[in-house]
């Protein structure tokens, strides 16, 4: 493949042009150093390339070559090949940025003693079973790349990551009912408690959060299938008004989109209903 340098970010990734003038980004180690504007690439220096990017694109991965090392970035890469092949698809190329750079703020923070905590780690390991497996092989990997180990909460972080990759390839119809969903659910428990949400807090992000995630997997049929009794009945007792709201939520689901929560389902919606609407602070 015949491929000119049109533009070099750094020495491990240029813009470049093939003879259709079919643009791409590629990196790869030293792939242009010493290199200038006209040149032809070395194609088996290639480690990744991004057809057709948009200029800010290139742009943002320009940016974060100049503020991650590139062992960092060659590890998201092969991250993101084994992700692709555990879960069957093809994730989206955004990933390469958000990934590199969690990794690298993650790897850096663990260094310097100061770990940050996933609130939602509990319901990532329940309801994002297969992308918390990849996850925690990525965990592994990082461990071997940089000799440092990661907490267990960071293989829920690496997980969303891995999920909102999945979920950027959603069709716009897919997007539009999960905007509806998110929309009315939060619209229910507004009136419900008679509230305004403070949309800055943190509770309302992990809600917000919650129903995107609950919506995606509703309207794909991966709901969680599991009838946990006892935290259901515990969450009922301790928090009943919840309930009352979640239940509404559930009458909601089932006339519009013929969709039965589970107990499960309905335990975590009482918490995180119960956690809005008190407005806690975090």
């Amino acid at each position: 493949m015949n491929m000119k340098i049109k533009k070099i970010f750094n020495n491990n990734v240029a813009l470049t042009e093939d003879l259709n003038q079919t643009e791409m980004v590629v990196m790869g180690k030293g792939l242009s150093f010493q290199k200038k504007v006209g040149d032809e690439i070395d194609t088996e220096k290639i480690e990744k390339t991004f057809i057709t990017p948009s200029e800010s694109f290139a742009d943002k991965l320009s940016e974060l070559f100049d503020d991650i090392p590139y062992d960092i970035m060659a590890l998201s890469k092969d991250i993101i090949d084994m992700a692709n092949r555990e879960l069957h698809t093809e994730l989206n190329d955004s990933l390469y940025l958000s990934l590199s750079d969690h990794i690298h703020f993650a790897v850096t923070r663990s260094k310097n003693g100061l770990p940050i905590k996933n609130a939602l780690m509990w319901e990532v390991q329940k309801f994002y079973k297969a992308e918390h497996r990849v996850a925690r092989k990525a965990l592994d990997m990082i461990k071997v790349r940089t000799g440092v180990s990661l907490p267990e909460d960071e293989a829920a972080s690496i997980a969303l990551h891995l999920f909102n990759a999945r979920q950027d390839s959603s069709g716009m119809e897919e997007t539009m009912a999960m905007t509806n969903i998110v929309s009315s659910v939060t619209s229910i428990v507004k009136y419900h408690y008679g509230i305004a949400f403070e949309e800055e807090s943190m509770n309302y992000s992990r809600f917000i959060t919650h129903l995107r995630y609950f919506a995606y997997r509703m309207l794909r049929g991966e709901l969680n299938n599991d009838h946990n009794d006892a935290l259901y009945k515990q969450v009922k007792m301790q928090y009943p008004k919840a309930y009352d709201c979640a239940k509404k939520v559930q009458a909601y689901l089932n006339n519009q989109y013929n969709v039965e929560m589970t107990k499960d389902e309905l335990a975590y919606f009482m918490i995180h209903i119960h956690r809005v609407s008190s407005r806690e602070k975090s």
